[in-house]
């Protein structure tokens, strides 16, 4: 069954857009694996405005599931901080400085060399590295030779073109994509705009996805919805 990460981001920019500690970000990382989720997900970023490099440090002293750490490794203080923190997993991300969002997968063949030489930094120290990757063939191929455990689908063109009312169109490249991926022995994660009305149709579609990571759309829902109730119905989408 495919996992599920919480991406505890948007309860950071929450407690920061107001000062204090309120939502706890601690909390609500414990939350999501007491309410059932199989990881949390977190993206620090230099300027800290969600999550910041001390929530990083808290949470993996307290989680008992799998944390998964995404961001962009040509910030040094990234490394230091994966590397002293050593989750289960890095997730690897071709961010721009001050980037809003993750809004591309990286080239893995103009990157090939810089790639390979820091996922080994990574995976020296025992860690899983996921890179974000477009649904495209041959950046699966450069993925693959890397290094990488894993890839990270961008999954932004599929949300939109689901959404537009194409799903067989939507999911067409990133069922293409993830058979290269099988083929060439690199396990499967997927992220970006996923959400209760696209993850279910996703997931049936790409049977070797070990893992999908989701916190805007999952946060928004457990306004409405409530935050338990919501981590298991994405669970649901998944099973």
């Amino acid at each position: 069954m495919t996992k599920l990460s919480v991406n505890i981001n948007k309860f950071a920019t929450l407690r920061n857009s107001r000062g204090g500690n309120n939502p706890d970000v601690l909390k609500a990382a414990l939350d999501a694996e007491r309410f059932g989720a199989d990881g949390v997900t977190v993206h620090p970023r230099p300027d800290e405005r969600h999550i910041r490099y001390a929530d990083v440090r808290a949470i993996k002293k307290n989680i008992k599931t799998e944390f998964n750490i995404e961001g962009n490794c040509r910030e040094q203080k990234f490394i230091d901080l994966v590397l002293e923190v050593k989750p289960q997993q890095v997730t690897l991300v071709p961010d721009a400085e001050g980037q809003l969002t993750s809004d591309h997968g990286w080239d893995t063949i103009t990157h090939r060399d810089y790639l390979r030489d820091i996922i080994q930094t990574f995976q020296r120290a025992g860690i899983r590295v996921s890179i974000f990757t477009d649904p495209d063939p041959k950046m699966i191929e450069g993925a693959a030779a890397t290094g990488t455990d894993r890839i990270e689908l961008y999954t932004e063109a599929y949300a939109r073109i689901f959404a537009e009312g194409n799903p067989e169109t939507a999911i067409a490249p990133y069922v293409s994509a993830a058979a290269k991926a099988s083929e060439l022995g690199l396990g499967i994660n997927a992220g970006h705009d996923l959400d209760l009305h696209n993850l279910a149709y996703f997931a049936q579609h790409i049977p070797t996805l070990a893992e999908v990571s989701i916190g805007h759309a999952l946060v928004c829902d457990a306004l409405y919805l409530g935050y338990e109730n919501t981590v298991q119905l994405y669970k649901r989408q998944l099973g």
